[in-house]
């Protein structure tokens, strides 16, 4: 009774938690609600009597001594990851904690086949098929996802003849194999060929799956493989009959999924288009105009700022890879001393995860009440004297409503074209992530300013203070 009431205590806060999660304001408060409940339900599964069993003067057998010591090594590597870890790292990050979830709950599944081969309660047998597939897609998936956002593979997407066809074999021998382990009457033998099969092409699905997805894409991937660890996790709950583990999985699997389809909705997508398309294999087919955009000294760029009237920073993944955050709060300081209307125009899919931007923003401690959504910001834009843009490509990128061989034709972007005047801050003169071109470097309102991101704002602030 006690043991089922901490569950219920420890699902109320994990609801509160992802619910404080969604403001700026409160998501600390919920990131720690959350925890509080995991902790809650950490201290009711040790409590449980089948786990209060496993109790011996043993060390070997010693479930606890195991448990403690999985603790105390994963908190550990926790405790470093966090320290070291970059703001620029954390999609990366992110994406392995997705795969590790997925990998838990797999070991998990496999561990009661092991118990279980026969699978003779159809529930368990359901739920540790279904655990295995969704997790081992997860876990491959996510790692692949790491290694294209940590560039350790190329970003762009991976394209080979006959890759859907493959893909969907490979998926309906995987639910086959799940299938021969659930059925009754089928010896052991069969059933551990069946479960191993299965394993073996869920790990292979993940790859094949991330594969043709390109790097403008990996925010919503992330999203996706996030959803895909909650499932996991539910479906493991199932298999151990732990009901808040069934309801944390719930909250991550739908939260999840909800989020993909808001950031589909911000990029006029469907999750088809986006899995399917191999969006960033090819360029647009459109030739440029042959035009070298034109690039400005940071001296000149400060007269233009100095009598600006409205500026909006548009930010993208240069300003993390720059870690330019504190930088821009800075200028933004200086323009409002300057009598400048500041505003900050965040994309929902600009970076490489879910609310990249807006945890940089956060951490630089400007106003939220200055964050502005694409829909606030776009019919202000003609009015604004000047739009900077710190590392974004595909997000302003016009092409989206001018380019139909574009791969990104119809997805909203941030108008910063109409602004009246438009500093694009970029290292080099490469395409983004994605790889696409973009025609607003190009536009007769534009200008470059090349260079480390961080460098060229502390510059232009300097401009400010030196009067």
């Amino acid at each position: 009774m006690i043991i089922n009431l901490a569950y219920i205590v420890a699902c109320v806060f994990f609801i509160l938690g992802i619910k404080k999660l969604g403001k700026v304001k409160t998501a600390r408060q919920g990131n720690f609600l959350s925890a509080l409940g995991m902790l809650i339900a950490v201290i009711a599964v040790f409590c449980e009597k089948e786990v209060l069993g496993t109790w011996t003067t043993d060390w070997y057998q010693n479930g606890y001594l195991w448990c403690g010591l999985a603790i105390a090594v994963g908190s550990v590597i926790g405790i470093v990851w966090a320290k070291k870890v970059k703001m620029t790292g954390m999609p990366e990050l992110v994406a392995l904690f997705n795969g590790f979830g997925g990998l838990a709950s797999l070991l998990l599944a496999f561990s009661e086949f092991l118990k279980n081969p026969t699978g003779e309660e159809l529930v368990t047998s359901t739920a540790t098929g279904l655990t295995i597939l969704i997790g081992a897609i997860t876990f491959t998936g996510s790692v692949l996802a790491w290694g294209k956002l940590s560039e350790k593979i190329t970003g762009r997407a991976i394209l080979f003849k006959g890759q859907k066809a493959i893909n969907l074999f490979l998926l309906l021998v995987a639910v086959a194999g799940a299938a021969i382990y659930v059925i009754p009457g089928i010896d052991e033998g069969t059933k551990l060929i069946a479960v191993l099969a299965l394993t073996a092409i869920a790990l292979i699905l993940g790859i094949t799956v991330v594969l043709p997805i390109g790097g403008g894409d990996m925010p919503v991937v992330i999203s996706l493989l996030n959803s895909f660890s909650g499932l996991a996790a539910s479906m493991a709950g199932f298999i151990i009959s732990n009901t808040v583990l069934i309801v944390a999985g719930c909250l991550v699997g739908a939260s999840g999924v909800v989020l993909t389809l808001i950031m589909c909705k911000a990029m006029n997508r469907s999750i088809g288009n986006l899995l399917f398309s191999g969006f960033g294999a090819t360029s647009s087919s459109k030739k440029g105009t042959g035009e070298e955009p034109k690039a400005i000294a940071v001296e000149d760029a400060y007269l233009i700022l100095e009598a600006a009237a409205s500026v909006v920073f548009i930010p993208g993944y240069g300003m993390a890879v720059a870690q330019a955050q504190h930088a821009v709060k800075e200028l933004a300081a200086r323009l409002e001393e300057n009598g400048a209307e500041v505003s900050f125009a965040v994309h929902p899919v600009a970076g490489r995860m879910p609310g990249h931007m807006n945890v940089l923003l956060a951490e630089a401690d400007i106003p939220y009440e200055q964050l502005k959504t694409m829909e606030e910001v776009n019919p202000t834009m003609p009015t604004q004297d000047v739009a900077i843009v710190v590392g974004a490509n595909d997000v302003v990128n016009p092409a989206a409503e001018t380019d139909t061989t574009s791969p990104i034709y119809g997805m909203p972007i941030i108008k910063a074209h109409e602004a009246k005047t438009v500093f694009v801050l970029k290292r080099g003169k490469g395409k983004g992530f994605s790889g696409i071109e973009n025609e607003l470097f190009t536009m007769k309102n534009n200008l470059m300013i090349y260079g480390d991101a961080k460098a060229t704002i502390t510059a232009l602030a300097s401009e400010f203070g030196s009067e």
